[in-house]
C-alpha cells in the first residue's frame, strides 16, 4: 500500500537530542574523551581586555579546527558550513541546535594573534601526547625521525630567479609571509640554513624551498618532520623546516631536545635513513645523549680503482695509529681537515717506496693518507649496532613513520599547504600531527562500557 504524501506541515514541538544523534562508534565521539581544552581560556587570558564586546569562544575555534584536520577539510569557509550543518559537528563543538557558527574570517585573526603569541597549537599538541603517555601507548624506548616534503601554496610561474635582487623590505609592508621570512632568515633551520642560492625563489612565499628530491617535476615546498615513538606510531614532536637535508637533520637534534625538556622522554635508540648516518649527527648521539643509533652509516671510504680502501687498514685505539696490509703503521699528523672533522694519518715514504703493495695501495702518491673522523668512534658504535636483532627490528618498524606521512597527505589531505610563511607551516604541521594523535587514541583506546542503571 502506498503510503501517505509529505507534507512539509511543521509540528508544534519538537523532542531532539544531539546526545542521542551522535552514534557511540562516531570518530569524534571516540575522539572526544581525549580533547582536554581546560587550559586555553587560562594560556589567552592575558591576550584579552576587559572590557568590551564578549569575542568568539577560543575552545570553540580550537574544536572546529580539529574537525577540519581529523577530516580533511582545508578550507575554513567550508569548515564553517559543514559544522553549521553536521550534527555531529556541532555536538563536538558544544554549539547545540541554535548555536551560532563563527564566521571564518577569526579563524585567520585569531591565528596570526592571539594563538601564535602563545603558543597555543604547541601547548594542545604536546597536551595530546601526555594523554598518550598517560594511556601507556608511549614508552620512550625506541624512537624513529624522519621528513617529508609537503608542497607550499607557491607557482613556479610567479617566482623569479633567486640570484636576483628582491627588495624584500618593500614587499613586507603587504605581505604577511614575506615578514616572517625576514624574521627567521636568520634561524638555522630557515634562510641560515645553507649558503646555496636556489634556483627559483618564491615572491609569496619567499620562505619555501624549490626542491626536486622527488626525482620529478620540482616544486616548492616545506619538510615535515616527525619524531615517533615506536611502540604504537604516536608522533612525540614536529617541526616545521626548509626542505633541506642538513635542515631536516638540525630539526631531528632540536626535537629530541624538546621531547625530554618537556615530556621528560629520552629514547635508549633511535631509527632513521642514511640521510641521518652523518659522523656529526653520530657523534651527537652517541657521546652527547648517549642514544644508541640505529642508522646507517654515511660513508663514501669504498674505492672503486682497485687499491685499498679505508676498511683494509687496522686501526690501533691504545696507540693511536693505522696499520696497513703490509704491516707498516701510519700516525697522525695531528692536522684537522674538511672544517675540523677529520684527522689525516700518514704512512712514512720511505716504508711506501720499498713495499710490493705500493701499485695497488697508493701509485699516484709518494705515501698513502688515510683520514679518520673525530666521530669515527660513534660511527663504530652504529656499525655494531648494525649486526644486532635489535637493529633489524628498528628497521622493520621505522616504517611506521611512512605511514603516518601516507596518512597526512591521503586521508588529511595535507599533500599541500594552504597558509603560508614558516608560521603557518608550523601550524598545520601541529594541527595535523595532533589530529594523527587523537585518532591514534580513539583507535586504540577502547571505550569505557556504559553503566546499567
Amino acid at each position: 500500500m502506498m503510503g501517505p504524501e509529505q507534507t512539509d506541515q511543521a509540528a508544534l514541538f519538537y523532542e531532539f537530542s544531539l546526545e542521542r544523534h551522535v552514534p557511540a562508534s562516531h570518530l569524534l565521539r571516540s575522539i572526544d574523551r581525549f580533547v582536554d581544552l581546560s587550559g586555553v581560556r587560562r594560556e589567552l587570558a592575558t591576550f584579552y581586555s576587559s572590557t568590551g564586546r564578549p569575542s568568539i569562544d577560543p575552545e570553540l575555534l580550537v574544536r572546529m579546527l580539529l574537525v577540519g584536520y581529523c577530516y580533511g577539510i582545508r578550507s575554513e569557509r567550508r569548515l564553517c558550513e559543514e559544522v553549521h550543518l553536521n550534527l555531529a559537528y556541532r555536538w563536538f563543538c558544544r554549539l547545540g541546535l541554535d548555536g551560532e557558527v563563527p564566521d571564518h574570517s577569526t579563524f585567520s585573526k585569531n591565528r596570526h594573534g592571539r594563538f601564535r603569541d602563545c603558543d597555543l597549537l604547541r601547548k594542545l599538541f604536546e597536551t595530546v601526547v601526555r594523554r598518550c603517555v598517560s594511556e601507556g601507548l608511549v614508552d620512550g624506548a625506541a624512537f624513529a625521525v624522519d621528513a617529508s616534503l609537503i608542497a607550499a601554496d607557491a607557482n613556479k610561474q610567479r617566482s623569479a630567479a633567486g640570484a636576483s635582487q628582491h627588495d624584500w623590505e618593500a614587499m613586507a609592508r603587504t605581505r604577511r609571509s614575506v615578514r616572517e621570512y625576514l624574521d627567521t632568515h636568520a634561524d638555522a633551520a630557515w634562510g641560515a640554513a645553507s649558503e646555496t642560492v636556489p634556483k627559483f625563489i618564491s615572491r609569496s612565499d619567499p620562505a619555501a624551498q624549490w626542491t626536486g628530491a622527488h626525482k620529478g617535476h620540482a616544486f616548492f615546498a616545506y619538510a615535515d618532520n616527525y619524531l615517533i615513538d615506536l611502540k604504537v606510531a604516536i608522533i612525540v614532536d614536529v617541526e616545521a623546516t626548509r626542505a633541506i637535508r642538513q635542515v631536516e637533520v638540525g630539526a631531528a637534534r632540536t626535537m629530541i631536545d624538546r621531547t625530554e625538556e618537556r615530556l621528560g622522554l629520552r629514547p635508549q635508540r633511535l631509527a632513521a635513513d642514511s640521510a641521518y648516518g652523518s659522523a656529526e649527527m653520530l657523534g651527537w648521539l652517541v657521546n652527547e645523549r648517549e642514544i644508541e643509533p640505529h642508522v646507517p652509516v654515511f660513508d663514501k671510504s669504498a674505492r672503486n680503482d682497485g687499491t685499498f680502501a679505508r676498511d683494509d687498514f687496522t686501526y690501533d685505539a691504545e696507540t693511536d695509529i693505522y696499520r696497513c696490509p703490509a704491516g707498516k703503521k701510519l700516525a697522525s699528523t695531528r692536522t684537522l681537515v674538511n672544517d675540523g672533522a677529520t684527522l689525516l694519518y700518514r704512512a712514512s715514504k720511505y716504508d711506501c717506496d720499498v713495499c710490493k703493495l705500493k701499485p695497488g695501495c697508493c701509485p699516484k702518491m709518494p705515501s698513502r693518507k688515510v683520514p679518520r673522523s673525530i666521530y669515527e668512534r660513534a660511527r663504530d658504535v652504529a656499525r655494531s649496532a648494525a649486526k644486532t636483532e635489535a637493529y633489524v627490528t628498528s628497521r622493520r618498524e621505522r616504517k611506521k613513520i611512512e605511514m603516518l606521512f601516507a596518512h597526512l597527505k591521503r586521508i588529511l589531505r595535507l599533500d599541500r599547504l594552504r597558509l603560508r610563511g614558516p608560521y603557518g607551516a608550523h601550524d598545520e604541521f601541529l594541527l595535523a600531527a595532533t589530529a594523527q594523535n587523537l585518532r591514534r587514541l580513539a583507535k586504540l583506546v577502547p571505550s569505557p562500557a556504559p553503566m546499567l542503571a
